[in-house]
């Protein structure tokens, strides 16, 4: 317990922990990354992360990207798949592939010692893996147990109904994960050509944290994907968000009613995000101390948790957050929430704001709290469109917010005539509306 306080307090007295020194990258071939050099530990955290993910399935395809992404490390060039884990193994190495909305995810650790050797057992998985039959049947089943598991899931449920009222026919307006009819159908050929438009050289995204000179992280990097296609699958078009104001009531045989909803947002790169940033700290964001949660749960106990965020995809924004409730008080849950919508339009008090910020910048170099998840921030900023500066000057853009621009945003964003709210259960007079 006492080295646990001690290395709390250590962490609470380094608040530049977030001003880490960031270095920008570029290969010989052309390959652009971030860099934080730590020679305290032999090894390496690399994050690269491909823009488009999910969204890049072709139509009719639903899922191939996904399933691909799971059959990467199922094999590659002549080893098959225990074959590869025993020489992932053999290298202490560790290597994780994931796919989401807007990008497919490949995380990789290294020690120092191994690091020549997994770079190419990593660069095999990239540009040849063989998605032999078997695997394919076998990842196959992996994501169609998934897809009937969500079927009797009602988070998911309201998730996936949300967002197909949200965006329509857009990749953004049904599941990654496809469904049990389109993954059934998807072919070999199918994943061959979701990996083709999925990996390529002119979507990619690199951090790296740890023991590794930028020299050697060029070299690494061109090694790496320098066989990988030039350019790839084009991303899709932006999404109309299509939500309108209203309640949409889902049946389905459980207790506890699942509420999502939500509706626009805000771009990244509009003047107004940090005030949008703050506004929703102060409405349902991650502390106790939320409008939401103090009215939902403190006061009436209506819910165990509830949370809202800003929802911000390549191609869309939105504010959206969800809560499950009993069946019985789910109209009196949702009324609640459409007042506190309606409230959060007026803006916020001075002691809300000092509140938010306080936290805001608090918890935020905390976030910073090893080489992995260092890396996996570097590349969501760049992502982002953040400069290599963002950690150091993230949490004087916190504090800058004023209460004047909390009221501007807040009368310009919350729309509560445009708040969609999906209910997923059997809630006890609550109805659908238009």
């Amino acid at each position: 317990m006492i080295w646990r306080l001690v290395a709390l307090f250590t962490l609470m007295a380094l608040p530049l922990r977030a001003e880490i020194d960031i270095r920008e990258v570029t290969s010989p071939g052309g390959i652009k990354a971030w860099l934080v050099e730590d020679h305290s530990i032999p090894f390496t955290a690399l994050e690269i992360r491909f823009q488009g993910g999910t969204s890049l399935d072709a139509p009719g395809k639903r899922g191939a990207v996904n399933l691909m992404t799971g059959l990467i490390e199922e094999g590659a060039a002549e080893m098959d798949a225990q074959g590869f884990a025993t020489a992932r193994d053999a290298l202490a190495a560790e290597f994780r592939f994931s796919a989401s909305v807007d990008a497919l995810s490949v995380s990789a650790r290294m020690l120092t010692e191994n690091r020549d050797r997994a770079a190419e057992l990593l660069r095999l998985a990239l540009v040849a893996p063989r998605f032999d039959a078997d695997a394919l049947e076998r990842v196959r089943g992996q994501v169609l147990a998934g897809l009937r598991s969500a079927e009797k899931d009602p988070g998911e449920i309201a998730a996936r109904l949300f967002d197909a009222q949200a965006f329509g026919d857009h990749p953004y307006g049904s599941s990654g994960d496809g469904t049990v009819d389109s993954v059934t159908a998807l072919t070999r050929d199918d994943i061959l050509a979701a990996h083709k438009g999925a990996l390529a050289r002119d979507r990619v995204y690199v951090a790296a944290v740890g023991d590794i000179t930028a020299a050697q992280l060029g070299s690494l990097l061109d090694h790496l994907l320098r066989d990988l296609p030039a350019t790839g699958t084009p991303l899709p078009a932006m999404a109309q968000v299509g939500l309108t104001g209203g309640v949409t009531v889902q049946d389905f045989p459980t207790p506890q009613a699942v509420v999502r909803f939500g509706q626009t947002g805000i771009e990244r790169d509009d003047p107004d995000y940090f005030a949008a940033f703050v506004l929703n700290e102060v409405l349902g964001g991650s502390r106790f101390g939320s409008r939401l949660m103090e009215e939902l749960r403190e006061k009436r106990g209506l819910t165990y948790g509830v949370g809202t965020y800003l929802a911000d995809y390549d191609q869309a924004d939105l504010l959206i957050g969800q809560f499950a409730t009993d069946n019985r008080t789910a109209v009196e849950a949702v009324a609640i929430l459409q007042a506190e919508w309606a409230r959060a339009a007026q803006g916020v008090t001075e002691a809300e704001l000092q509140a938010a910020k306080t936290y805001l910048t608090g918890a935020y170099p905390l976030r910073f709290d090893g080489n992995g998840t260092i890396a996996n921030i570097l590349v969501g900023m760049q992502m982002s469109g953040f400069s290599a500066d963002y950690p150091k000057t993230r949490n004087a853009k916190v504090e800058a917010v004023t209460l004047e621009d909390v009221a501007r945003v807040a009368a310009r964003l919350i729309r509560p005539d445009a708040l969609r709210v999906v209910v997923v259960g059997q809630p006890e007079g609550l109805q659908s509306t238009p």
